[in-house]
């Protein structure tokens, strides 16, 4: 059973590469603090208003606070990108040889049942590994013609 102390030195684990990649990443920090100067931009404009109704129409209609408030939202944008990149780490050199794998049968298998270079394919694989055969075309209703 998890005590208090062994959940809070979990947590203080998984967050760790997130505090370190913050306190390496110039970029990461300078993409937050843009993105709060701007939304305490915006906040310190809507706020002096009195009404909700009048920062609403205030917002949906000053240029410059939709331009902030899109900084701002960018800003996070980034950050969360570069977060992100702390997650993703090398993918495991199995699991990359079994993704190439079901890629290249994805791909052959899409060869092979498209209707428009499907058949084309299939014939051509049937004459190299079965050899041209006897001269005989199977035409669909049991009778079997010689090919010229």
């Amino acid at each position: 059973m998890n005590n208090t102390k062994d959940k809070v030195s979990e947590a203080a684990a998984s967050a760790r590469p997130y505090v370190e990649r913050a306190l390496r990443d110039k970029e990461l920090r300078d993409n937050v603090r843009n993105a709060y100067t701007s939304a305490r931009a915006v906040y310190d404009e809507l706020a002096s208003r009195r009404k909700v109704s009048d920062a609403a129409t205030r917002l949906a209609y000053d240029k410059e606070l939709q331009d902030e408030l899109r900084t701002a939202i960018d800003e996070l944008r980034s950050a969360a990108g570069r977060v992100k990149d702390v997650r993703r780490g090398a993918p495991e050199a199995g699991k990359a040889a079994w993704n190439g794998l079901l890629l290249i049968a994805g791909i052959v298998l899409g060869i092979l049942l498209n209707p428009l270079t499907g058949p084309a394919v299939r014939r051509f694989l049937a004459r190299k590994l079965f050899g041209g055969g006897n001269g005989f075309v199977y035409q669909g209703n049991g009778s079997k013609t010689s090919s010229s």
